[in-house]
């Protein structure tokens, strides 16, 4: 315990252990009862184990100090006080605020010290740690200070680095702001995100061009090749297959792991989705009705007699395309592009990325995991919303 304070001094009053019922309210009873002012308040619970501190400006007539540690022993807790002296220079440059969002199969003293050295290294000042997930370490959430000299950039560069480096656990950076729990709109690319095919490549392996189309598909995905050719000429590769496989294949989509859970969670919670696609439109109609999104965009394979005709209608949707769709969605219903989740994990997401308030890219390449706000490698789509700041609790609650 410390010194006594003096009065103009405020006082950080620290309480530590075995929780129960009433130890706030007899404390803070005292407090009010006195006249002392409340300033600041954090309580944590953890295994039953309470961590209480309050900051308080104490009355310069009445020894409170003396009844709190009375109460607090037959309380059976521990009390400590620190005096907090006003600070007698001008206020430093405000530190920005972050939140750093470690999500992996298991998390533990590995992984959180390799988390946390990276914060140091960038002098980022941890104030507060949650987790998320509710039956095991899954999930912890870690709010940061980070010094004005310092570039969010840099930080997150060498977080993404270090995902890379293991495979084993995603981090996330996000400036902690009023829309990041705000998000309003998700929209997603289809192939290898939403689902874990590429429905070109399996139309063209059930038609014996597999290999020829996987080669273009490869360049484009890399960014080594102008996507609106890459697509024609994969397209051109179809022509002549029975449309019957086209239809066969949509009708049983498989589902990336976290999918179903995703597009639940978002619409019980109210979010409006899209998917945006340079896929086809046979797949993405199916998939919307399957999974209750609300709007499809894509590309529609010509057909004619029951064939493809190695030809596409309308205008190709491109990254230029579908950057411009998400712009559209937005404004037609009314919601900020800070409110815009975009997901991708193609070279011609990278625009949609960028336009949308958090770009993830999903089991990506290299070049796009390093253009994107965040990266997810390790789990699957539902750790999008954790993301969100939404708890293994909050989850468990809405799709009870």
């Amino acid at each position: 315990m410390s010194d006594s304070p003096n009065a103009q001094d405020s006082v950080l009053i620290t309480v530590t252990g075995k929780d129960h019922p009433g130890i706030t309210a007899r404390l803070t009873g005292i407090l009010a009862g006195a006249g002392a002012a409340l300033l600041d308040i954090e309580q944590v619970v953890v295994q039953g184990q309470l961590t209480l501190c309050l900051l308080v400006r104490l009355p310069e007539t009445h020894d409170v100090l003396k009844e709190l540690l009375f109460v607090a022993r037959e309380l059976g807790v521990s009390l400590d006080f620190q005096p907090v002296a006003a600070p007698k220079t001008p206020a430093a440059p405000v530190s920005s605020r972050h939140v750093v969002t470690v999500v992996g199969r298991s998390l533990g003293a590995r992984e959180l010290h390799a988390v946390t050295e990276r914060l140091a290294r960038h002098a980022a000042n941890i104030e507060r740690v949650n987790r998320l997930s509710e039956a095991e370490l899954g999930s912890v959430e870690i709010h940061i200070a980070l010094p004005p000299e310092r570039e969010p950039e840099e930080l997150k560069r060498s977080l993404l680095e270090l995902s890379m480096s293991t495979n084993a656990f995603d981090v996330a950076l996000q400036r902690e702001s009023l829309y990041r729990r705000g998000k309003r709109l998700v929209v997603m690319d289809m192939d290898s995100t939403l689902i874990r095919i590429e429905v070109i490549d399996e139309l063209a392996r059930a038609y014996g061009v597999g290999e020829q189309v996987v080669r273009i598909t490869e360049r484009a995905m890399h960014g080594e090749m102008d996507y609106d050719e890459s697509l024609r000429q994969r397209v051109a590769l179809l022509k002549g297959l029975d449309a019957k496989v086209l239809h066969g294949l949509a009708a049983n989509l498989p589902l990336t792991e976290g999918a179903e859970t995703l597009i639940r969670v978002l619409k019980r919670l109210g979010y409006r989705t899209a998917i945006l696609s340079g896929g086809f439109s046979v797949a993405a109609e199916a998939l919307k009705a399957r999974l209750g999104i609300d709007q499809a965009h894509s590309n529609v394979l010509e057909e004619v007699d029951g064939k493809l005709t190695g030809r596409t209608l309308g205008p190709i949707v491109n990254a230029r395309r579908k950057a411009e769709l998400l712009e559209q969605i937005a404004q037609a219903e009314g919601i900020l592009l800070d409110q815009v989740i975009a997901v991708g994990d193609g070279a011609n997401d990278l625009l949609m990325l960028e336009r949308a308030g958090l770009g993830i890219a999903f089991r990506a390449k290299p070049k796009l995991r390093q253009a994107a706000d965040t990266s997810i490698s390790a789990g699957g789509l539902d750790t999008i919303l954790y993301l969100l700041g939404l708890t293994g609790r909050e989850l468990q609650e809405v799709l009870g």
